[in-house]
């Protein structure tokens, strides 16, 4: 028989990690993200935007927290083509993704929560 049966399962292997937030981005004034980045010794590095795993709560969570740490520059060594508001390096976030790029970046990330106990 061809074709995907009963006995074919597509199993996806997931990583997390914990990043550092260094900004996020809003399409209009509707939330659209967070810059993450990977301390790289006293560098941060950026490793991608991630916009999926939020809901309404964790987005007025993490605008209340984010908001107060803005800043006019960006934290990473450097510079990302990117336009966001940016924020002091302070929270860190735990990232769930399938896979890094050969740059570091992460690939289909999902935010799943603040790392309060860093």
């Amino acid at each position: 028989m061809s074709g995907r049966g009963n006995n074919w399962v597509k199993k996806t292997c997931a990583q997390r990690e914990t990043l550092t937030i260094a900004g996020f981005a809003l399409d209009g004034t509707k939330w659209d993200g967070l810059y993450v980045g990977r301390r790289k010794g006293d560098d941060l590095v950026y490793a991608g935007k991630v916009d999926h795993g939020f809901d309404k709560a964790s987005t007025a969570e993490l605008r209340r927290r984010l908001e107060p740490l803005a800043r006019k520059t960006q934290a990473f060594a450097k510079r990302v083509a990117h336009k966001g508001i940016w924020v002091e390096p302070k929270l860190k976030a735990e990232i769930e993704y399938r896979a890094k790029s050969a740059e570091g970046k992460v690939r289909h990330p999902f935010f799943k929560g603040l790392r309060e106990d860093l």
